[in-house]
């Protein structure tokens, strides 16, 4: 009923972008381990995902904002809903205020909603308030897809597998770990253009990440 609530609400337009995963890739592969030894469960991509997201929220404000009749409210705090599959359903609960948590503060807090979710122990408060959602389909191996916004969001982002694909870098063939992103925004609030660009935002942050700055 949502989500039949959701399609009839918003103008819905999905976009699509792929991603070079290569520098992300290799701060994984080279802290992976020490990482899960210390927190218990292991370093994915998804943190990395968020935590950009939120970098480009904070630039692109209408992203974060929702519609209320003839007014359009500018959240300035980034509340970031996770899709979580549970036995028969999807969840969305949320991490609050986000932009005060780092890139291990975020992947705890994806980590700790996502254990408590299948094991339904979310508190109720935690699904709702919400400012911008995050759908990661590629947990599952599905390399793109198009999630519908989670009301009165105004935008998702879908997070695909990444996979090693032949990319063209400087007119030669490479090999390299590709992530494609989606992003379903409300056209009633953000157009094409806007929405392009804090797509290819996010895209540039995880391709020009730099570990040492965190």
């Amino acid at each position: 009923e949502h989500m039949i609530h959701s399609i009839k609400t918003s103008a819905q337009v999905a976009l699509y972008t792929e991603v070079d995963m290569l520098n992300i890739h290799k701060i994984r592969e080279a802290n992976n381990e020490i990482f899960k030894a210390r927190e218990g469960f292991g370093l994915t991509y998804l943190p990395f995902v968020v935590e950009a997201a939120v970098q480009a929220l904070k630039e692109f404000p209408l992203l974060n904002a929702r519609i209320d009749g003839d007014n359009i409210l500018i959240n300035k705090f980034y509340n970031i809903g996770i899709a979580v599959a549970v036995e028969n359903g999807l969840i969305v609960p949320n991490i609050f205020h986000c932009e005060e948590l780092n890139l291990t503060g975020i992947a705890r807090a994806i980590n700790d909603l996502a254990v408590r979710a299948r094991n339904k122990k979310l508190n109720p408060d935690e699904l709702t308030g919400g400012t911008f959602s995050v759908s990661n389909f590629g947990l599952y191996g599905v390399t793109a897809g198009f999630p519908i916004i989670n009301q009165p969001q105004s935008a998702i982002l879908g997070v695909g597998a990444v996979k090693k694909r032949p990319v063209v870098i400087d007119d030669a063939i490479a090999i390299r770990p590709v992530m494609h992103l989606s992003l379903t925004i409300d056209h009633r609030l953000i157009d094409g253009a806007m929405g392009s660009q804090f797509l290819q935002r996010i895209a540039g942050l995880l391709e020009n990440y730099d570990i040492t700055q965190k």
